[in-house]
């Protein structure tokens, strides 16, 4: 066993693909790494006026039991009674997206469905699909006349089918179809609709709510799962579902039943920045001018990444790839390098995510730095 993790662990490191967790805070360079799309994680200013609305009681910082055997609930109620006024449906808290999306979809497995999934959905995702021990099938990704056909093939051998998509894919930045796939989906009768909003939710839509909730066909999404640890700097996640999917994910989801609750003190923080979130119109505003730079900024050395919160140079090779994230660190841009498994060989990347507390003039500066790092770093032989 040892002799094979050894040669497991060679192999890694001669393909560039080892990885290590950082050991140390980050230095002073500018983040261009982390999900934290609205600046709220560094804002200090909003952290203090939402411990100063807390009475002393409302420092739990354990829920000492899962979901179902909790003795404090005020808080998880709390938060949820918030979701459902915002979408206008029941929603309900899980510790993470990952918990999220391998609970939700493997609580399937009774319903026999047959899972249709973009090519480049989450890890968590495939996971959840795994679980399932579902049929599935991928499309490739963003292409709906592919999904078409699978769907067609799925329901004329007797499936029902449950489409998976991302609506902001987290290594492109691009965007699902919300519409179109809804109105692909209204061909086949019982077939249900999932949207992972992680990158979306903060960000993108009406409030912030997403792109499914602003898409014009909202009633046809039946479940959409938003992540609270990327723009909304706070940590768990949420599902907002029917009245008779709730009440079936409370009974069958196992992330939920059998894991520890979230601290009730982190569901407050949710509610409080939640709710501040959907009025940040501005930082939205301010993202999506973002975006537009540094799409103007890579485009200058070839990359054709569209504008958007999240988006790719793609390099190619993992070992490219750090030697350039290295490059960026010591011109003061932590920029870390994205490799196999996160995305299929052959894409290794640098992925630039952005936040609202970003300047313009340091995504000009970057530019800058980055036709510097091109030039000076040897492809790798």
């Amino acid at each position: 066993m040892s002799a094979t993790i050894n040669n497991i662990l060679s192999g890694l490191t001669e393909s560039g693909n080892l990885r290590q967790i950082p050991q140390q805070d980050a230095t002073g360079n500018l983040d261009l790494s982390s999900n934290d799309y609205l600046g709220i994680a560094s804002n200090c200013r909003l952290q203090e006026e939402f411990l100063s609305t807390l009475h002393p009681d409302e420092f739990i910082m354990s829920a000492s039991a899962s979901r179902l055997l909790a003795r404090r609930q005020s808080a998880f109620s709390l938060f949820e009674s918030c979701l459902r006024e915002a979408y206008h449906r029941p929603a309900l808290l899980f510790n993470s997206g990952y918990h999220a999306n391998t609970g939700l979809i493997s609580a399937l497995a009774p319903t026999g469905m047959h899972i249709i999934a973009d090519k480049l959905v989450h890890a968590s995702i495939i996971d959840g699909i795994k679980l399932s021990g579902l049929t599935f099938d991928r499309f490739r990704h963003n292409d709906l006349a592919h999904l078409d056909r699978l769907l067609a093939k799925a329901c004329a051998g007797g499936k029902t089918p449950l489409i998976v998509v991302e609506s902001v894919y987290s290594m492109d930045g691009d965007r699902a179809d919300i519409w179109g796939i809804a109105e692909i989906k209204k061909r086949y009768p019982g077939a249900m609709l999932y949207v992972d909003e992680a990158h979306a939710v903060g960000v993108c839509g009406e409030a912030g709510l997403g792109l499914a909730y602003s898409s014009g066909c909202f009633d046809d999404v039946d479940i959409v799962v938003g992540t609270l640890g990327k723009a909304l700097a706070s940590s768990g996640a949420y599902a907002v579902l029917s009245d008779e999917l709730y009440s079936y994910m409370v009974n069958k989801a196992r992330s939920l039943i059998f894991s520890t609750a979230i601290p009730p003190i982190s569901a407050l923080w949710s509610t409080f920045i939640f709710r501040r979130a959907m009025t940040m119109d501005s930082e939205r505003a301010r993202l999506v001018e973002l975006g537009r730079l540094l799409s103007k900024e890579l485009a200058a050395v070839g990359a054709e990444a569209a504008p958007s919160h999240i988006q790719p140079l793609i390099v190619g090779d993992p070992k490219r790839a750090v030697a350039l994230s290295q490059a960026l660190a010591a011109e003061g841009f932590d920029v870390l390098p994205i490799r196999t498994p996160t995305v299929p060989p052959g894409t290794d990347r640098l992925r630039f995510s952005l936040s609202a507390a970003i300047e313009p003039e340091k995504i000009q500066s970057l530019g800058a730095a980055f036709k510097k790092c091109l030039t000076n770093t040897p492809q790798p032989k």
